[in-house]
């Protein structure tokens, strides 16, 4: 006889999506989601209250682990770090924005399947290093960005990153995602060694390369056919064109 389970703790998941989509405070969303699921799953308030004491014991330094590069990152911008990057990228006459994540995308993913995930990211990376330098290396060529370009060139970086990482992570041999298929594998009786998976891995990341790199390209070229503007015609050739 099947029992029958109880869905009413999913109630904190709504709360979370609501609360994310009428954008409450993050925390206070948090915490009425872990109250809700506890009040649904009919565990008793002091159970509830420990609960959410006893994983915020656990985790109490994972806060400072996250606000202290925040709080560096948010010091070097105050000082010019977006404007000097901007800067330093325009200096370069031959730089482009899709040239110069193409070289970012290079990196990171070589870094990343060496193991070090944590040497690019959005937050420490993305936001104040590399989209100020694409904005800058698009704006010494073109001038001021369409807003809706500019939003293009922010998602690439963004996306440049992701790619970068999520790709190149899985030729690691000691990242857990090498480990999670080799137990899966071998859980459906298929002995595979862990090098081999991520031996197998490089082709995956050698097209997610090539593709995105494809795609920063292009990219490359929307900017010069929609922002270059081509010089007046001369007298000559307007009589030539007659």
């Amino acid at each position: 006889m099947q029992t029958a389970i109880n869905l009413w703790p999913l109630l904190g998941v709504l709360v979370i999506v609501l609360g994310f989509v009428l954008r409450f405070n993050p925390m206070l969303v948090v915490a009425l989601a872990a109250l809700a699921t506890g009040l649904a799953a009919s565990m008793p308030l002091e159970t509830i209250l420990a609960t959410i004491g006893t994983g915020f014991i656990k985790t109490r330094t994972l806060p400072l682990i996250i606000l202290l590069p925040l709080a560096v990152i948010g010091l070097l911008e105050r000082h010019g770090l977006r404007l000097h990057a901007q800067n330093w990228i325009a200096r370069f006459t031959g730089a482009t924005a899709g040239r110069l994540l193409i070289a970012y995308l290079f990196v990171r993913e070589t870094t990343a399947a060496l193991g070090l995930t944590s040497l690019g990211g959005h937050p420490q990376m993305v936001r104040p290093l590399l989209a100020p330098m694409a904005e800058g290396a698009a704006e010494s060529r073109f001038g001021k960005l369409p807003e809706a370009l500019r939003i293009k060139l922010l998602a690439l970086c963004a996306a440049t990153d992701n790619v970068g990482l999520f790709f190149g992570e899985d030729i690691f041999v000691a990242f857990g995602a090498i480990a999670l298929m080799h137990t899966f594998l071998l859980g459906s009786g298929i002995d595979v060694d862990p090098m081999h998976i991520a031996f197998w891995g490089i082709p995956t990341a050698i097209c997610a390369f090539v593709i995105h790199a494809i795609r920063l390209h292009r990219f490359d070229q929307r900017l010069n056919r929609e922002l270059t503007v081509l010089p007046p015609a001369s007298a000559v050739d307007r009589e030539l064109t007659q």
